[in-house]
């Protein structure tokens, strides 16, 4: 008995490894990986992701067949590289699980009603917890949990603001300044029901209508400025957002999630 068990003991040591051992792209069993991504249905519960870091990827198996793709939605994506696609334009991978993110369009703020229920109540964002991927404006942030009424999260044009000609800016158009920066403003609205509580909130927001297509004449912006209230720095806080230098997805964007909290 103990010579078998020896025997054993020896086959599965000469097995380790075959099992940890990479493939033709350097991944191997049991790798694991994460991503920031856009969803892109196919069609018959068929879907790829557009990851920030990654790039398309593409699941060929899955933990989550149960997962119902929504075109357009961001997600944070939890997989198993498997192979580099050819090109180098993505990775086929083994879905292990995908995570929903609240994800919303930039909207125009042009009344005083409507800057009232956007609200502008401080928010707490830190350092590098704002970034731009896939054409979406990313954002981690601490919360104070609400009681019963969801907080609401926006991103705004300001279009109460005077323009060159001393008038509002036109809904629908952009807040494009000479420095070749978009201006946005970040708003948030606790409804004044907020607990002793902490936990973390996520969002994504749509920038594709601010980068043109092959058939416009216009140039795509330099990067984006976002104004908040911070709860550190003040009110008038601006963030700038450079296209030519990405800050890149953080690694707490990975684990914070407390988006059913929020609108």
């Amino acid at each position: 008995m103990k010579k078998i068990k020896w025997l054993l003991g020896i086959l599965l040591l000469a097995l380790v490894p075959m099992l940890q051992s990479c493939d033709d792209d350097g991944y191997s069993i049991g790798d694991f990986s994460w991503d920031w991504a856009t969803v892109r249905a196919t069609g018959g519960g068929g879907y790829y992701l557009e990851g920030d870091n990654w790039g398309v990827i593409d699941p060929v198996a899955t933990s989550i067949p149960w997962f119902k793709p929504v075109d357009g939605e961001r997600v944070v994506a939890f997989f198993n590289p498997l192979y580099d696609m050819e090109g180098g334009k993505g990775v086929q991978v083994k879905m292990e699980g995908i995570q929903e993110l609240l994800t919303k369009p930039v909207e125009d703020m042009s009344t005083e009603e409507e800057a009232e229920e956007f609200g502008n109540d401080p928010i707490l964002i830190y350092q590098g917890d704002m970034w731009l991927g896939g054409k979406f404006l990313n954002i981690i942030f601490r919360q104070e949990l609400p009681r019963s009424e969801k907080h609401r999260i926006s991103l705004v044009q300001n279009k109460m603001e005077l323009g060159e000609s001393g008038e509002p800016s036109e809904p629908g158009t952009f807040n494009m300044d000479k420095d070749g920066y978009i201006h946005l403003e970040l708003r948030y609205n606790t409804y004044e029901d907020v607990t002793d509580y902490w936990g973390w909130g996520r969002v994504s927001y749509n920038l594709e209508k601010f980068f043109p297509t092959p058939k416009d004449s216009w140039v795509a912006p330099k990067g984006f400025k976002v104004t908040i209230n911070s709860r550190e720095h003040g009110e008038g806080r601006v963030i700038v957002l450079d296209l030519d230098h990405p800050v890149g997805v953080p690694e707490a964007a990975k684990d914070a999630h407390s988006t059913s909290s929020i609108r």
